[in-house]
């Protein structure tokens, strides 16, 4: 408590404090009408937070402040101001992530708890180092980078964040004055779309500014403290990539598109390498290591800058010329300079010529559709496949013989998937295999669609046992979860399937979907059913002689399998398969949790140390008793079905198209992938994708997929007189107190007040009470469980952030809520307004801020 105290003394010295002294700077900036959109804002904040108090709705409050505290009457005015107060709040959030990150090695313990110095005495008090050296062969972090639409800042925009953030540590205020001015002059927002490739090079910034050195670094720590824990042929941790390779839902992705983020990210890594050895050969300029530094330098400039020049360099070739140089650096020149080549060498180990490992992924009905018409104009299978049972396609899917031609089909998603295909062995060749050897299946229901894929890659020009690629099933929906065992065990038994993991190194990994299961059943039974489904899939592979590695498909907010992350992973104890961690890492959460080189480091070893004591650490006591488990299912049962009984209402839909801006989501220009699924005008919640759902909510305010159905479970429990056995549950399971930990956050950054107005609405007036009415039992319960009287309470630094941040952007809700009425209000009134798009404008402007601010929301 002691160090939170302290934690927290910093952040409002660091963070708050320097807040409001550097948001004064704004109004000094040499912008047009500046000063007087921070002196109006403020006045707007006041009138907001009075205003709610006060039951007023959105509307009320804009056009009350516009009438007391402005002489703008005409239409055109009052939008102008509100567009400036939507770049001014931007700019405070900007500042505010900045001032964040500046502090984040003062506010956080960089040697305590979760740090792998706090892992290197553990594992020497309790004599773990042999274990540690056999763990050390197979245990590794992956962190997928995503393009989902969750990042709402452009690259230009990160850059600042980046440089003004280091000002502010250095206490600079001539450059943090020039960044300000900087910041005012550069578009927040993005005129047009990006395409896949421009997704790519956003995140190929981070790998090349933050994970390359934090990896360094991280390396360079275990090797020289823990050299047990480092093994020569696993390297702890790996960088994965999703932009390019996902074709899931997105018809822009192309095979084009995936050879040329390849090798982007080949370009990227080597240039990398370049400035290393550039800046090496200013310190080794001795003899014996000169030249062959020299050489090195001259083979990575030809195959970065030389355009045509054949890729000739190998990983190999890199690593022997710098181990040669540490040679001679050790025995003749007094190891000078050897930290420097060593640094260098951990960075090859890891990152290779690939830099991140770029996934493939498809949904399964595509696949289903290319082998029917495959069978249906070619002879590869038999005419009548489409009418064959699942065991006869599955023997004639295994025993494919023979190439077929992607010209001959007619649909263009067909022609690419087969194409992409082929194409990989080309990947393989230039990045070397980790480069793109794996293919994940969204929504994998059976073990025909795993064969589907494996009889595709037979058909692109593969043979069986050359095939140097991973097939990922992706199981997400509830009943997918519940069906996963099954569906792998008949996998398993496949003889041809066995042979392929067998030369896989006899492991599968699998996909689990957090998002998707939130948005189908709900916070407790998704999580609940993924902690299952990981049980039993551990199980039913051991049984089988095959190593499982989760592969956890998680997103920003708790509701999407975010929030407090490592904690579940140092939770799972010896039932579930945890020899490898590997997540997606979307939208903000990539410059939230690993914006900067510190915060990066930091948050990965906080993974590398949950994953490794929970291995070397782990008592059967963490894992859940058979009655905790039947605790844990009774409450999902009846959350889930409080859920179901919300979201089957015939005004869910409607509610949330009414007072969120989840229609506006398309027109955000944030990423490349459309909001919704299939090519149907009308929005159905089966089409419609986890992140706009959710964040949709987020931006209501009311974070549904957050906490609804756990306070109906808690007091349906507490009338069996179960509550005991609940809070005893809560006690001992960090399992179970990271679920109800990360609900807080879902419920600090919902705000009914401002949703208040609907309370009495003819249609949705019903739906919103009930929303409330679980949002305050959630509550209530929460606080009974945890003894306190504020959410989020046992993280106080945390607590403050949202705080500050939700403060921040309340003008910004409220100006989104009373742009979305005034849209509403010209469409049922059928008026044809030239100010319905600036409307309209308002509203998808307002989810930058908003979105921004939360850091982890969509």
């Amino acid at each position: 408590m002691a160090s939170s105290n302290a934690s927290l003394i910093q952040f409002q010295n660091l963070v708050g404090r320097k807040f409001q002294l550097y948001n004064s700077l704004f109004t000094s900036l040499p912008f047009h009408r500046i000063e007087k959109t921070g002196i109006l804002l403020s006045l707007l904040l006041n009138y907001c937070e009075e205003g709610y108090t006060k039951m007023m709705s959105p509307t009320q409050i804009i056009e009350d402040f516009f009438s007391k505290h402005t002489a703008y009457s005409k239409e055109e005015e009052r939008l102008d101001l509100l567009f400036r107060f939507v770049q001014y709040v931007e700019r405070q959030v900007v500042l505010f992530d900045a001032l964040e990150d500046a502090a984040f090695t003062t506010v956080n313990d960089m040697n305590g708890p979760g740090t792998l110095k706090n892992l290197q005495s553990e594992v020497v008090q309790f004599n773990k180092e042999q274990e540690l050296k056999d763990l050390s062969d197979t245990f590794n972090v992956r962190l997928v980078l995503t393009a989902h639409p969750t990042q709402f800042y452009p690259g230009a925009v990160l850059g600042i964040i980046h440089d003004l953030s280091r000002a502010i540590a250095e206490n600079n205020i001539n450059n943090i004055n020039m960044y300000l001015q900087q910041l005012g002059k550069t578009p927040f927002f993005k005129q047009q779309k990006p395409t896949p490739y421009d997704e790519a090079v956003s995140l190929i910034w981070y790998l090349v500014n933050v994970f390359y050195p934090a990896a360094g670094r991280i390396v360079a720590f275990m090797k020289n403290n823990m050299p047990e824990g480092i093994s020569a042929t696993n390297p702890i941790l790996r960088m994965g990539f999703w932009p390019g390779g996902d074709r899931d839902g997105n018809p822009f992705v192309k095979t084009d598109t995936t050879v040329k983020v390849a090798g982007a990210l080949r370009e990227s890594i080597l240039k990398s390498y370049y400035i290393d050895v550039r800046r090496l050969k200013r310190r080794l300029t001795f003899k014996g290591v000169d030249i062959p530094l020299q050489e090195l330098e001259t083979k990575l400039y030809n195959n970065v800058f030389v355009p045509g020049h054949i890729s000739d360099l190998t990983k190999e070739e890199i690593l022997d010329t710098l181990n040669n140089v540490r040679e001679t650096l050790i025995y003749k020149h007094n190891g000078l300079f050897l930290e420097l080549v060593e640094t260098l060498i951990n960075k090859v180990e890891v990152f290779g010529l690939f830099f991140a490992s770029l996934d493939l992924r498809q949904e399964s009905t595509v696949h289903t559709k290319i082998t029917e018409e495959i069978a249906a104009k070619t002879n590869m299978l038999p005419a009548n496949y489409s009418e064959l049972g699942t065991a006869e396609k599955i023997k004639v899917l295994l025993n494919i013989t023979g190439m077929a031609d992607p010209a001959l089909l007619t649909d263009e998603v067909h022609k690419d998937t087969l194409t992409v295909m082929a194409t990989l062995k080309q990947i393989q060749t230039a990045n070397g295999e980790e480069g793109c050897d794996r293919y994940i299946i969204s929504q994998c229901n059976s073990a025909l669609n795993a064969m589907e894929v494996y009889g595709l890659f037979l058909m692109s020009g593969w043979k069986a046992e050359e095939l140097s690629v991973d097939i990922v099933p992706l199981f997400e929906t509830i009943d997918d979860l519940k069906n996963a065992r099954a569906i792998m065990e008949e996998l398993y038994t496949l003889p041809q399937y066995r042979a392929h993991l067998q030369r896989r190194k006899n492991k599968q990994t699998i996909m689990l979907g957090f998002s998707d299961g939130t948005k189908d059943g709900g916070y407790l039974m998704a999580n609940w059913s993924i902690y299952k489904a990981k049980e039993e899939l551990t199980k039913i592979s051991r049984q089988h002689g095959v190593s499982v590695v989760f592969f956890d498909g998680r997103g920003g907010p708790p509701a999407r399998g975010g929030g407090k992350t490592h904690k579940f992973y140092a939770s799972l104890g010896k039932n579930i398969a945890n020899e490898e961690i590997q997540l997606t890492i979307q939208g903000q959460t990539v410059s939230s949790n690993f914006g900067t080189i510190e915060s990066a480091q930091f948050n990965i070893e906080q993974l590398i140390n949950a994953g490794i004591s929970n291995d070397l650490f782990a008592s059967q006591k963490l894992a859940l008793k058979d009655s905790e488990k039947e605790l844990i299912q009774r409450l999902s049962e009846i959350s889930l079905d409080a859920y179901l009984e919300l979201k089957n209402m015939p005004t869910f839909l409607g509610y949330l198209g009414h007072a969120s801006p989840l229609r506006f989501y398309a027109e955000t220009n944030i990423g490349s992938r459309p909001a919704k699924r299939g090519a149907s005008g009308k929005l159905s919640l089966k089409d419609l994708r986890a992140i706009p759902f959710v964040g949709a909510w987020s931006q209501l305010k009311q974070n549904v997929t957050g906490y609804y159905g756990v306070g109906t479970a808690f007091k349906q429990l507490e009338s069996e007189g179960r509550w005991d056995e609940i809070r005893h549950l809560y006690d001992h399971s960090t399992f179970f107190k990271t679920l109800i930990g990360n609900c807080e956050m879902s419920m600090k950054k919902s705000f009914f007040p401002m949703t208040m107005f609907l309370s009495k609405h003819p249609l949705y007036g019903e739906i919103w009470n009930k929303i409330y009415s679980e949002y305050e039992l959630t509550k209530a319960y929460i606080f009974k469980l945890t003894g306190n009287t504020e959410l989020m309470a046992d993280y106080p630094v945390e607590q403050l952030s949202v705080q500050m941040r939700e403060r921040i952007v309340l003008p910004l809700v409220t100006i989104q809520q009373y742009a979305i009425t005034k849209v509403r209000e010209l469409e049922e009134a059928l008026v044809e307004s030239p100010h319905k798009k600036t409307y309209e404008k308002l509203v998808m402007r307002c989810s930058f801020g908003i979105i921004n601010a939360g850091r982890n929301s969509a």
